[in-house]
């Protein structure tokens, strides 16, 4: 018999490891050599201290250091929200529109199934010049660029859910007289919803990738312009706390999403109550 811990037990563990590694990264910092490369945990924090937590005169020098230029994070952490924000709904509206489309048109399906290939293949980065010189340097080139990648996750899993509604399930409610569109409100649409929330959860990252990147490219706020500042003067320690906060915050969305998901999918039954059957 296996054993499984209790979520209390599970959460002890995650914060071990979580533990095990920051002592394991402070220990090798203390090299000077390895800390230019690696950073150092405490100055990290100090950063992202400094950050949330401005003071005029602080006491102590490590968070004196953490100040690079008193940058306003919160208005820099704004804009990349937004523009994450923007990208993860557009993407997954345009996314949930185009699957159902060309999963319930099997001739547009055909027509366009190379095209979508083809532009699922192309690397996504190269765009954002284009986008830029479309959309300017402002907020949109960075959604636009970061919906493409959303875009393509939230469709293939959109497609694949109607595409694997049961025929018995489509006969039967074809027999008891549904119309098209009660087959998509109470057919279709349950089945791709798990796969829609599946893709989500991987669409909340990929869209702070995506307006992360654009930022990089050309932007004059954003945390990835903050971490692009950063590198241009080799201070490592303020590119991981950018790195940690991202990271937060790309956890907190994700979060959300699956409390959506818990209150949307209470139809569904839990893995233990299908065992039981």
């Amino acid at each position: 018999m296996k054993w499984k811990p209790s979520e209390n037990n599970l959460r002890a563990w995650q914060l071990g490891a979580l533990v095990v590694v920051l002592l394991l990264w402070h220990l090798v910092s203390r090299n000077e050599q390895t800390a230019f490369f690696l950073g150092e945990p405490i100055k990290v924090a100090g950063r992202i201290w400094s950050w949330f937590l401005p003071v005029e005169m602080p006491a102590n020098a490590l968070f004196a250091e953490g100040l690079p230029g008193r940058a306003d994070i919160y208005v820099h952490l704004g804009v990349t929200l937004l523009e994450t924000v923007l990208a993860f709904a557009i993407g997954t509206v345009l996314g949930l529109a185009f699957g159902l489309w060309l999963a319930l048109a099997p001739t547009a399906s055909a027509i366009m199934d190379p095209y979508i290939k083809a532009a699922n293949s192309m690397p996504r980065v190269i765009l954002a010049p284009i986008f830029a010189l479309w959309f300017g340097l402002g907020i949109w080139s960075k959604v636009a660029l970061a919906v493409t990648l959303v875009f393509f996750i939230v469709f293939f899993n959109v497609y694949q859910g109607v595409r694997e509604v049961s025929p018995v399930v489509l006969a039967n409610a074809r027999m008891l007289g549904a119309s098209h569109k009660q087959l998509l409100r109470t057919v279709y649409l349950p089945s791709a919803t798990s796969w829609v929330f599946s893709s989500l959860h991987t669409s909340v990252g990929l869209a702070f990738v995506g307006a992360v990147v654009g930022e990089y490219l050309g932007s004059a706020r954003g945390v990835g312009y903050l971490i692009l500042q950063a590198e241009g003067t080799f201070d490592v320690n303020t590119v991981f706390a950018g790195i940690v906060v991202l990271t937060a915050c790309a956890l907190l969305l994700d979060g959300l999403v699956g409390r959506i998901e818990k209150r949307l999918m209470k139809w569904q039954p839990r893995q233990g109550e299908t065992e039981k059957i």
